[in-house]
């Protein structure tokens, strides 16, 4: 695996895993999301981390996986 590929898997992985404990945390320690949103301000902080964090993980790891299997045809 190239040096870069594996920065991009461990990139991408650690974003993607920051935006699943917050979106949990928002659900669940921080009173929860209701259908006008989350209840603290701590549960809106919470979902403003992991709607930015969950699309940007999902796509750099999408990037790093791409690489990695043409990485291993060559």
């Amino acid at each position: 695996m190239r040096p870069d590929t594996q920065k991009l898997l461990r990139t991408g992985s650690a974003i993607l895993s920051t935006g699943i404990v917050a979106a949990f945390l928002a659900v669940t320690l921080f009173g929860g999301v209701g259908r006008e949103g989350p209840h603290s301000n701590s549960g809106w902080l919470a979902l403003m981390v992991s709607m930015a964090c969950l699309p940007t993980g999902s796509l750099i790891l999408i990037l790093a996986l791409t690489k990695l299997f043409s990485d291993h045809r060559r």
